[in-house]
């Protein structure tokens, strides 16, 4: 980890001669999600080929590009698309792009994606704010040397999505009359879709949806110590009793058909972020 200091300065200071302001909030657009960034205004791109030490994304539905620009008159930088560890990136990697976040002021992160509902109160198409994680993805973004320039060596995760970004988020649902739930999100590694049995476990231990990302951006922006606000898009049921077979086309339709409900609690956010000093 010693060794990525230097690196993220790099990657920031190049990102910074391409736009020169301070952003507020740093945002993560999972698959099929990316309509989000439609929002932004006085936008600037950048391919994340094109970004120092920035890998690119090879997922479905990921553009794999950093839009810079405004949101509500907000200074934010999107993540449009992320990296996964089933793309056979190290943790280290994936998250490097949060280590940039931060390095360029960004002191809240909104982390998206999309995932599969277990909990059957859920249905295709809401929301889950997420309020707890569970990491299976047997693996740690923070193993090695800690560099206390980045972070304590053993940060506290009681509480690593904050309260009244979740609040906030549930008013929104209740106010634009969406459904959104609370709950606990549980990260694997894929890019396998789970087993009956599997579903069983996961259910069992407490995890209300699935995905394949997430916790390791969050695990580092705690880590980073920024804000952190994580939303779900429920793409599909796995129901064990009553599984049916999932489609990449179908999980990503599903995805943007919500995304107008995600955007409205996204605005939300970087708008009282905004506020916040």
């Amino acid at each position: 980890m010693l060794d990525q200091f230097d690196k993220i300065t790099e990657a920031a200071t190049f990102i910074s001669s391409k736009w020169t302001l301070t952003p507020k909030v740093g945002i993560i657009l999972g698959s099929g999600l990316g309509g989000v960034a439609a929002a932004i205004t006085e936008k600037v791109t950048i391919p994340y080929d094109q970004i120092p030490h920035v890998a690119r994304s090879t997922a479905h539905g990921h553009s794999g590009q950093l839009v810079c620009g405004l949101l509500e008159g907000v200074p934010v930088v999107v993540m449009e698309g992320r990296q996964h560890a089933y793309e056979g990136y190290p943790l280290q990697q994936i998250t490097f792009p949060v280590r940039v976040l931060k390095r360029l002021g960004a002191e809240l992160l909104i982390v998206t994606n999309a995932c599969g509902g277990m909990n059957p109160q859920y249905r295709a198409g809401d929301l889950m704010v997420i309020e707890d994680h569970i990491n299976l993805i047997g693996d740690n973004p923070l193993i090695g040397i800690n560099d206390e320039r980045l972070g304590p060596r053993f940060p506290d995760m009681s509480a690593p999505y904050t309260a009244t970004f979740i609040n906030d988020a549930l008013a929104v649902a209740r106010r634009e009359n969406f459904v959104a739930h609370k709950g606990v999100y549980v990260a694997v590694t894929g890019p396998n879709l789970e087993t009956r049995a599997e579903y069983r476990f996961l259910r069992t231990i407490g995890a209300d949806v699935v995905g394949m990302s997430t916790v390791p951006e969050v695990v580092v922006a705690v880590h980073s110590g920024m804000k952190v606000l994580g939303i779900s898009v429920i793409t599909d049921m796995c129901l064990p009793d009553a599984l049916e077979v999932a489609t990449v086309d179908h999980i990503l339709a599903t995805a943007r058909s919500a995304e107008p409900k995600l955007r409205a609690i996204v605005v939300s956010a970087v708008r009282n972020a905004g506020r916040a000093e």
